[in-house]
């Protein structure tokens, strides 16, 4: 049995095991490591540690469906909405762009909840906290090493995490890289943003119009949304949840600041747009090294394979685009490079 490590447990990781579960020939020994202590990736979804039930969305936001992807990812929509997991977006958002034949979606537990599925449907062995240090070939296996315990041995490794990372990583893979997919992984390139997320107590009211607002005129904020709203949660036992979208300009200026200088300006940009806001009972502040793909290789296809025997692949929204549909194109190319090799 092949044994295959996904490295990054986002949307494109977590799809890629389902689909290698479902659509290859021979059964797989399938292997998730991802950095973080949690699933989700850029789909992140926050828990207050006071109330689990009060959650917040601090990666995207929801999902837009065009008409073209509505027919191409028909099926991925389908299930998602028929498990519950997406529902239409029916809350007011200003300041939203809609172009004809868009629709919306929401996921009620957070977005994370798909990635969740997905790992779910796949049954990979799931590791957290695992990051990925290096990668050697011996005997036509890949040693992938990670910050701690012992290197472990896979047939087949594909990489999801954000390109940078990839290029970042020690070992034979540095030296096998030719020149070309150098060029191709250095060209990727992604925007910068913090995210703020604030739990309230339960019964605590935010009085405003909307679910969500895009703000034009601030220099530190670009969207706020009133998270359990955005979903059309409302409950007396749960308090409301509230998250904050900066701009890239501040996320690029205060990069390197440290998390709690970030926190209290995004909050005190927060309290002269929305005076009188109730205090929260605890906050959590996500920087966002790479947030959005603001440029991908010409002609990556979706993938770009660095070794073929053995295998070797990339995938992710570098190699597409930051949004559902570009994450699903790309998992279902990494599938298609790779079933041949199963």
């Amino acid at each position: 049995m092949a044994r295959v490590l996904i490295v990054g447990a986002g949307l494109t990781g977590s799809l890629c095991a389902a689909l290698l579960r479902k659509e290859t020939p021979r059964p797989v020994h399938l292997t998730v490591w991802e950095e973080a202590g949690d699933s989700g990736g850029r789909m992140a979804t926050a828990r207050s540690p006071c109330n689990p039930q009060s959650t917040v969305d601090l990666g995207a936001q929801y999902i837009t469906r065009t008409p073209h992807y509505a027919k191409k990812h028909q099926s991925f929509y389908d299930e998602l909405l028929a498990h519950g997991i997406l529902k239409p977006l029916t809350s007011p958002i200003e300041g939203m762009v809609m172009k004809e034949g868009d629709c919306n979606f929401v996921a009620p537990q957070g977005l994370s909840s798909i990635v969740k599925h997905y790992l779910e449907e796949s049954g990979a062995e799931v590791s957290f906290r695992h990051r990925v240090t290096q990668i050697n070939l011996r005997n036509d296996k890949w040693e992938v090493s990670k910050e701690t315990g012992s290197p472990e041995r896979f047939d087949i490794v594909v990489l999801t995490m954000p390109v940078p990372q990839i290029l970042q990583l020690q070992g034979d893979i540095a030296n096998l890289i030719s020149e070309c997919q150098r060029q191709q992984l250095e060209s990727v390139c992604y925007s910068s943003r913090y995210a703020l997320g604030l739990f309230y107590e339960a019964g605590t009211k935010i009085d405003v119009p909307w679910a969500g607002q895009y703000i034009t005129s601030n220099p530190c904020t670009r969207f706020i949304s009133i998270d359990n709203k955005k979903r059309n949660i409302e409950s007396s036992e749960v308090g409301p949840s509230l998250v904050v979208h900066t701009t890239v300009p501040f996320a690029v200026t205060y990069l390197e600041h440290s998390t709690e200088d970030v926190r209290e300006l995004i909050y005190q940009q927060l309290e002269s747009i929305l005076p009188g806001l109730p205090q929260p009972v605890v906050t959590k502040c996500q920087k966002w090294r790479y947030s959005q793909v603001i440029s991908a290789p010409a002609n990556s296809h979706g993938q770009l394979t660095l070794h073929r025997e053995p295998f070797l692949v990339c995938g992710g929204d570098g190699f597409t685009q930051s949004n559902f549909d570009g994450c699903v194109s790309s998992a279902l190319c990494v599938l298609e490079a790779l079933k041949n090799q199963i």
